[in-house]
């Protein structure tokens, strides 16, 4: 059955929204969590992504195109479905929200005498309960970024929210002090509920609470209304200069990104908005002007010959990128597996020479292909097997011994790191295990990976030989005791039967957490790895 998608309310504050791009094309298949259009708001460009799976079928709002919260965004369904109903319902439904609004005007009139009984003092902003998506009717605090009395700057990340869709980040819009927080962490809300209160230190939030911001709101509308003929009058004006007071810029969040991208100095752009407010349009139409040139050149030529001044050309710059989620959990949990588990780190290293002999004989084989990773998973998988207390999880009171052993294997992926788990490795044969391996790390890349798949490991390898680095050190992928970092091999000479040879060596690091594994048990574990890695003939016994 198609579902009918509305313009969310992505913003405390937003009544309408423009579509800046679409992701998506009519009859492009969707998946859920896909990246469906960015929507510019009063305050921002977000991302806005799909909560259903299909068909494109329609797109109500063409790029470009502003529209109230509400209006018919898109239809998702199966391809081919009939949409008429769709379409020809909601054209009907707005027409009765407009006779609605136009049969109440005097109704609204009558509460403005109430309304004005109290007003939300200058500064302060009373933010609401979000609609994050268009099914969203109530919203759960996951968790408070920010707690009262913190300083709040706007784009600061105030809270998660959960939907009924998703967990979401809700940011700032606004610059103070979070002086109030209506919903604690956990407690769900229905939309428009009081969130929490921004505005300078010091203000009685009890008689911001207790007032009709309302009030403040049709003033403003009537000021608004008083001095539109004015701003009419010097529209022309306005557009016509560039907004550089050596205050504040103002420019639209989707114009102030465009530019970003471009590398424009917003400075020297003039904007044709209200009271010259940089547009979309400007930036994209804004051609550098060959300015300071002339002086340039005067200066240049007033400069003594002799005496050259040579400066270096160039322009500072920098960018900040939002970190995704996945970066954050990543820095989480290293952080507290780094701090929590006290570290030690022990090197050997390996004589790969039957190892790459074994290797070409076993991928000389048919349909067969193993690397020298997958020949240091099942060697580890092996060695763990003798060596149990390197298997295991630091639980405080308790130390589980695990029986089983689930090798995670490292892969890195665009947004960070992901370590898929390899099943009950100890029972894989080398093939087994290349042939897994190649499909999670696949697959992982590809972020087709499923929860499952990357959970329960109680060991983990981490292999840099591919990129050439010799020999580094992991954090601990908690709840492992342990993980291996894996170096290239390199060619080298050695001594072999009293004869200085040419060898191929690899350097392997254990790290370990003290509170399980003692030194000398990880030292005894690296000696049956290096045992079962130089005689790979003794892993297939």
């Amino acid at each position: 059955m198609a579902e009918v998608i509305n313009m969310p309310r992505l913003s405390d504050t937003m009544e309408e929204g423009t579509v800046a791009k679409w992701l998506k094309n009519v009859g492009d298949k969707v998946e859920e969590g896909d990246i469906l259009a960015e929507i510019e708001t009063d305050k921002a460009t977000m991302e806005f992504e799909s909560f259903y799976e299909g068909t494109l079928l329609h797109i109500g709002i063409a790029e470009g195109d502003g529209a109230p919260v509400d209006s018919l965004l898109a239809i998702i369904g199966e391809e081919g479905e009939d949409i008429s109903s769709l379409l020809n319902g909601s054209a009907s439904t707005s027409e009765d929200e407009d006779t609605e609004e136009a049969s109440e005007p005097e109704s609204n009139s009558s509460e403005s005498s109430d309304d004005a009984s109290a007003e939300v003092p200058e500064g302060v902003e009373i933010v609401k309960m979000p609609r994050l998506s268009d099914t969203m009717e109530e919203g759960t605090v996951a968790a408070w970024l920010k707690k009262v009395g913190d300083t709040v700057e706007e784009g600061d990340i105030l809270a998660e929210i959960e939907t009924d869709k998703a967990t979401m980040e809700f940011e700032s819009f606004y610059t103070g002090t979070l002086l109030y927080i209506g919903i604690q962490e956990g407690e769900s809300s229905p939309v428009d509920a009081v969130l929490a209160v921004i505005g300078p230190a010091g203000t009685d939030v009890d008689a911001v609470l207790n007032a009709k911001p309302s009030s403040g709101a049709k003033a403003a509308s009537s000021d608004a209304k008083k001095e539109e003929p004015k701003k009419e009058a010097a529209k022309d004006t306005s557009a016509s200069k560039p907004v550089n007071d050596g205050q504040r810029i103002f420019v639209s969040p989707l114009a102030k990104k465009i530019a970003k991208e471009k590398g424009i100095d917003l400075s020297s752009v003039k904007g044709s908005g209200d009271n010259g407010r940089i547009v979309r349009k400007d930036v994209e139409g804004y051609t550098p002007a060959a300015t300071a040139q002339a002086p340039k050149a005067a200066v240049q030529a007033a400069a003594p010959v002799s005496a050259p001044v040579i400066l270096p050309v160039g322009e500072e710059s920098s960018e900040e990128v939002k970190n995704s989620q996945m970066r954050k959990v990543i820095a989480k949990r290293l952080s507290e597996s780094k701090f929590s588990a006290p570290h030690y780190y022990l090197t050997i290293e390996v004589d790969m020479s039957d190892a790459m002999t074994s290797r070409k004989q076993i991928n000389a084989l048919p349909d067969t292909k193993v690397s020298f990773n997958d020949m240091v998973v099942k060697a580890c998988a092996m060695a763990l097997k003798k060596h149990p207390q390197v298997n295991t999880t630091w639980n405080g009171d308790t130390t589980r011994y695990n029986h089983h052993v689930h090798v995670g294997v490292a892969v890195a992926v665009d947004e960070g790191l992901v370590v898929p788990v390899l099943k009950f490795t100890e029972q894989l044969s080398l093939t087994q295990i290349g042939s897994a391996v190649k499909d999670l790390a696949g697959r992982a890349r590809n972020k087709k990976l499923t929860p499952a798949e990357m959970d329960g490991s109680t060991f983990t390898v981490s292999n840099l030989g591919m990129f050439g680095i010799t020999e580094f050190t992991s954090i601990i992928n908690q709840p492992n005791s342990a993980i291996l970092s894996v170096g290239a091999i390199v060619q080298k000479p050695v001594v072999r039967e009293g004869q200085i040879v040419v060898g191929n060596t690899m350097k392997v690091t254990l790290a370990c957490d003290h509170r399980t594994v003692d030194g000398a048990t990880a030292a005894q574990f690296l000696s049956t790895l290096r045992a079962y890695l130089e005689n790979p003939v003794t892993m297939l016994a």
